[in-house]
């Protein structure tokens, strides 16, 4: 929690004004709202966006490796694939040597969906209102913070 200055009186602030994770709660929110309409577009979830990206980025992934870069759990990671199987975007197969390992890794059709989902992020450039520099200043501080959060 942080206590900025104020010329205001208490009973005037935003309850929530004070506390820097609500502030970064609500502006997930509001970048889930501006990605919507765009996602909608492409039939994706923002998560099935993150994860499709992340496949195009390298594809063949286990299941445990993506999880991983997404910050996700099995238990919410493993419907979300079978989601993106059933649209035809992915493939998921057992390894050979492993049959505990579950490859996960783009169709043709998730390669042209991840195509297409790159241009989101430029999209999304201008409702920030920020420079692309500015932007990339706020993402830097922002990957720091959840490092030093990170347990481990």
């Amino acid at each position: 929690m942080t206590k900025p200055p104020s010329s205001q009186s208490g009973a005037d602030l935003d309850p929530f004004e004070d506390f820097l994770c609500f502030s970064v709660y609500s502006t997930g929110l509001a970048f889930n709202r501006i990605y919507k309409p765009l996602l909608d577009q492409l039939g994706l979830t923002y998560l099935q966006y993150l994860a499709i990206l992340a496949l195009a980025r390298q594809d063949g992934q286990t299941v445990g490796e993506l999880g991983e870069k997404l910050f996700l759990e099995s238990n919410t990671l493993t419907p979300l694939l079978k989601r993106l199987e059933a649209a035809g975007l992915v493939e998921r197969r057992r390894s050979t040597q492993d049959e505990r390992v579950v490859r996960v890794s783009l169709t043709a059709q998730g390669r042209r969906t991840a195509e297409e989902a790159r241009c989101v992020p430029a999209e999304l450039l201008e409702s920030t209102g920020l420079s692309a520099e500015g932007l990339g200043e706020l993402n830097e501080a922002l990957k720091k913070l959840r490092g030093q959060l990170r347990p481990g």
